[in-house]
């Protein structure tokens, strides 16, 4: 079963984990001082915050899916679509070890695609977008989840 995944960059980490924490009604399943993570069921998100350089708001949105394989099929769709897909092995990011596969829709904004198998020690970089579409580009510098 896939998992819708949103990632905000905010400027108050501390105030947003406490707001999010209410609205969820949970505290995060990952908490570190630049990054929080909840992994919620209902609604279905992985929902992730980050204090990071750069602009406040909506990073990119993502899917998380539950195998390489499953991975591997949404990828050939996204190209299947005409568009052409950044993809990573073993990428560290978001405290997290993943293989990923990005693309930017018609309109600039970042998807992320990924399949995380391990825990990673620090919060990690992954490489930045190709060709970014600066005119349309996501608001901000991070291509990390």
């Amino acid at each position: 079963m896939k998992r819708l995944h949103v990632h905000v960059v905010v400027e108050n980490l501390s105030r947003s984990v406490g707001f999010y924490s209410t609205l969820f009604g949970s505290q995060p399943s990952v908490h570190k001082p630049d990054y929080a993570k909840w992994m919620l069921d209902d609604p279905r998100v992985n929902f992730a915050i980050s204090q990071r350089d750069g602009a406040t708001g909506l990073d990119h949105l993502g899917i998380q899916v539950e195998s390489d394989g499953e991975l591997r099929a949404l990828s050939s769709q996204l190209r299947s679509a005409g568009e052409s897909t950044r993809d990573q092995e073993g990428a560290a990011c978001c405290y997290a070890t993943s293989n990923k596969s990005w693309v930017t829709d018609p309109n600039g904004l970042r998807w992320e695609t990924f399949f995380t198998f391990g825990e990673a020690t620090t919060y990690g970089e992954d490489q930045a977008p190709a060709q970014p579409n600066t005119a349309t580009a996501c608001c901000s510098k991070s291509a990390c989840c």
